[in-house]
């Protein structure tokens, strides 16, 4: 499974941001693993530089073998908030494609 994280100019994307993230998807959907080809996941702050509530956005798209892509969006106060729920949104739908057979 290739991974590719995309920030907007207002999330800075570094090594450890980066680092963090490409294992937390891996760990959180290793069970799909055969059936994934590719995960994007797009970082952006909707407000720049002020703060507020949900203003971090994670869009994420999976692409599978042999399907369609599944591509969900989560909001959060922090962007490892909004990348978790996106990832749960990601799993809870490729549950539904592949049915439970892959739990662990």
């Amino acid at each position: 499974m290739t991974i590719q994280i995309n920030t907007d100019k207002n999330i800075e994307g570094n090594e450890r941001l980066e680092s963090y993230l490409k294992s937390l998807i891996e760990d959180e959907l290793s069970r799909f693993n055969e059936d994934i080809t590719r995960v994007e996941v797009h970082l952006s702050d909707a407000n720049g530089s002020k703060s507020g509530p949900d203003d971090k956005e994670c869009t994420f798209e999976v692409r599978l073998k042999n399907r369609q892509p599944i591509a969900v969006s989560s909001s959060d106060k922090t962007v490892e908030g909004a990348v978790n729920d996106a990832i749960d949104k990601a799993k809870n739908s490729m549950d539904k494609i592949f049915g439970k057979l892959k739990q662990h």
